[in-house]
């Protein structure tokens, strides 16, 4: 079989120091120091808009379809003008900024006054307070940050909210629209402030440890936390990703991407990588569902990344398009140098998918490249750049990442320690306190395991989670996370998601999630068919073995 041939671009290689103890503890790090980096994040805006002042930063569809771009020099004006508006306000890290709405420039903006008055922010989903029935979240936001100014957005849209957490005391801005009963300030009045000496007073008394964010986790298991998240944790994790991908800062990068800024991978992650690089970020109002997919097609002929972002899902539906759509391979192709995807495991079958459309099309493939991050660690940690690479694999430490695998259950827990790595969980002492070893090392709970055991250079592969694991009343143990990954594997584009249950029972159970859409094509149902037809189809056709299952 020949080699692959990429598309080639310029990857960090250095070699990486793996010692595995008696104790059965496995020790990794990258030969290669990590290389100096500024002091604050917003270093980099300042020297934006000295070297390129009329480069455009950040852009986003406005009202009339046109693009509304923010340039570096733009930029620095308005946050230096919404600092003065949050120092007049005397807002502080015990009254923070709070923000509800959607990616969008006002939120971007008011982020970046925040950090340049040394304030935390601290962004929310927006689900949490547009489609909750309970406001549960945001209940608990409010009452762990206590904000001292909140961004709702569309007045009409976040008043329900807004009326059922926020205090009356606490100042709330809008971008349009009216709560009605309730004074608000308009976004407008902020980027209006004229700033005085003590904007840059601000700035000047900021640096590596201040806190630029509150980052909440998912509480998908436990309350949330929100992640204490410094200037030093973003610059340097952002130092980590240039030197692990050099291209990146060998031309400016041209990224369009939709994901949330109330989570790591879209916040801290992919915004910084546009602003320590000098880049521009095109915020794309479409979204990887069949009803807003169109518009990130839409955006994607139009754009031409030089890198892309996405998740699993969103991957997979571009995937599809990208094989019928000529105007669309033709754009996507002609800039992009790397490919990333994170939040969740990306099958091999759609992988496998983008890599012959790419070669069809431009005669090489384009690095699909992954990693371990999260919150906690702002977000990289690890990633992959060796040549071959396939669904699972994680990779090797960055540069100034140190790593610990700890023998747990049967399994190998992977613990980081750097300048990446977070102080601690906002007010939750005893919280902060479980999650960090006797080393100073962020337990993760997350399990690798080794790519080739003979061959510890090769990397690491994701194992699933230590906590999500149990045992069968045989005491067989059932490692969920990998377990899950090959169902939904072995079921695409079919299944969507599955959830494996057991504990202490006699089998596993498996609850399958089926993709509708994909599940009536498979059956060659119309569109309006039984679901039902096309569930009973992925297993009757299935040529794993599996045995026919009641829709």
């Amino acid at each position: 079989m020949s080699t692959p041939r990429y598309r080639p671009v310029r990857l960090g290689h250095a070699p990486v120091d793996i010692v595995t103890g008696s104790d059965g503890i496995v020790r990794a790090c990258s030969t290669e120091p990590l290389g100096p980096y500024p002091e604050r994040l917003l270093d980099r805006l300042v020297e934006g808009a000295e070297r390129f002042p009329d480069r455009t930063f950040v852009a986003r569809r406005g009202a009339d379809d046109e693009w509304q771009r923010i340039t570096y020099a733009m930029m620095v004006a308005r946050a230096r003008a919404i600092a003065q508006a949050l120092l007049d306000r005397r807002l502080s890290g015990t009254r923070p900024v709070m923000i509800l709405t959607e990616n969008s420039l006002e939120h971007l903006q008011l982020a970046f006054g925040a950090m340049w008055a040394g304030i935390p922010h601290s962004p929310l989903s927006p689900a949490a307070s547009l489609l909750s029935k309970d406001f549960a979240k945001v209940h608990h936001a409010v009452n762990l940050l206590t904000p001292g100014l909140v961004l709702a957005g569309d007045g009409a849209a976040f008043g329900p909210v807004i009326d059922a957490t926020v205090p009356e005391s606490v100042e709330v801005v809008v971008t349009e629209g009216a709560i009605e009963g309730r004074a608000c300030t308009h976004f407008d009045a902020l980027t209006a402030t004229a700033p005085t000496a003590a904007v840059d007073a601000a700035y000047a008394a900021t640096g590596a440890g201040t806190i630029v964010k509150l980052l909440f986790t998912s509480g998908s298991t436990r309350v949330p936390k929100a992640v204490v998240t410094t200037n030093r944790m973003l610059c340097s994790n952002q130092q980590m990703l240039l030197q692990t991908f050099p291209v990146l800062g060998e031309e400016a990068p041209v990224m369009l991407d939709w994901l949330p800024w109330n989570h790591t991978f879209g916040g801290s992650h992919n915004v910084g990588i546009a602003l320590y690089n000098g880049g521009t970020l095109y915020i794309d109002d479409g979204k990887p569902t069949p009803q807003q997919f169109g518009e990130t097609l839409r955006n994607l002929r139009e754009i031409a990344t030089t890198l892309y972002f996405n998740v699993p899902r969103g991957w997979e539906e571009l995937g599809e398009a990208l094989e019928t759509d000529a105007v669309l391979r033709e754009t996507f192709y002609s800039k992009l140098k790397l490919q990333f995807f994170a939040a969740a495991g990306l099958s091999q079958a759609a992988w496998d998918r983008l890599d012959r459309v790419a070669e069809r099309h431009c005669g090489e493939r384009i690095r699909m490249m992954t990693g371990l991050g999260m919150t906690e660690t702002s977000p990289s940690s690890m990633f992959t750049t060796v040549p071959e690479v396939k669904s699972g694999y994680v990779g090797l430490p960055c540069p100034g990442c140190e790593m610990k695998l700890v023998p747990m259950d049967g399994k190998l827990e992977v613990r980081f320690r750097g300048p990446h790595v977070m102080p601690g969980y906002w007010r939750m002492h005893k919280e902060t306190a479980a999650v960090f070893d006797e080393e100073s090392y962020y337990c993760s709970g997350d399990a690798l395991r080794f790519v080739d055991p003979a061959r510890p250079d090769y990397g690491f592969a994701f194992d699933g989670r230590i906590a999500e694991d149990f045992k069968l009343s045989s005491g067989s143990f059932v490692s969920v996370g990998p377990l899950r990954a090959r169902v939904i594997a072995e079921g695409a584009p079919y299944v969507q998601d599955v959830v494996v249950t057991g504990v202490d029972c006699d089998d596993i159970g498996i609850l399958v999630f089926p993709r509708l859409d994909n599940c009536r094509a498979l059956a060659g149902a119309v569109a309006d068919a039984p679901a039902a037809e096309g569930f009973h189809a992925l297993f009757d056709r299935s040529s794993s073995g599996c045995v026919s299952l009641a829709a």
